[in-house]
């Protein structure tokens, strides 16, 4: 008879989680302090506390440490928005509280300066734009055009290729109080602000796509 159990890690196992996670702690506090550019995995491993030949050995270089890094703001996000995207639930409403939810995570403090580091730096460093795309923007949009599909597989939008849908709804959520934080138009963006833009990315979306009832 078979049985199966959760594996639980041992003390070297935990060990090497929690120096990965202060790694990537720190790395992220320099890449958004210093830029892609002026941060070093010397001076990364040095503030970890262990040499440059131990850093890597978790990653084996600076892109894929800035990839890490990025994996890690992206995970509980792409997570947080899947558990919101209800396929059975209002439409509506449904993507109202996406909106809001994207809205609230990309005008944050973090979020806006990670997308000033990135516009930043990709001149001189194509791969850091590259890696961004892939692993942020590229894999919500595809969770969002999962769900439009759905609902136009339902009737409930017209019938069009779901990843422009969801770049489009994307794209109308982030011309308001997002674009003027990147701007430094504003200093931050109140819940008023958010609810605003959200509210009107998502009437514009749906008229946009609105099935004809005629």
């Amino acid at each position: 008879m078979e049985t199966s159990h959760t594996h639980r890690p041992n003390r070297r196992e935990a060990r090497r989680q929690d120096r990965h996670d202060a790694i990537l702690a720190i790395a992220s506090r320099s890449f958004l302090e210093k830029g892609y550019a002026g941060t070093s995995m010397s001076a990364v491993a040095a503030e970890v506390g262990g040499s440059k030949a131990t850093l890597w050995n978790y990653f084996p270089s600076k892109e894929d440490l800035f990839s890490a890094v990025i994996d890690r703001a992206a995970s509980d996000f792409r997570a947080r928005l899947a558990a919101l995207l209800e396929p059975e639930g209002d439409l509506g409403t449904t993507l109202r509280r996406f909106a809001a939810s994207f809205l609230e995570k990309v005008t944050s403090s973090q979020a806006i300066a990670l997308h000033r580091l990135v516009v930043g730096e990709v001149l001189r460093f194509p791969e850091v734009g590259r890696i961004f795309f892939e692993r942020a923007p590229r894999q919500m949009q595809a969770l969002l055009a999962a769900f439009l599909e759905s609902a136009m597989d339902r009737g409930l939008l017209l019938r069009d290729d779901p990843l422009l849908a969801a770049r489009t709804l994307v794209g109308l959520c982030t011309t308001g109080c997002h674009q003027q934080l990147l701007l430094r138009i504003i200093d931050e963006a109140t819940p008023e602000m958010i609810e605003a833009d959200a509210d009107r990315a998502v009437m514009l979306f749906q008229r946009a796509y609105r099935v004809d009832q005629g």
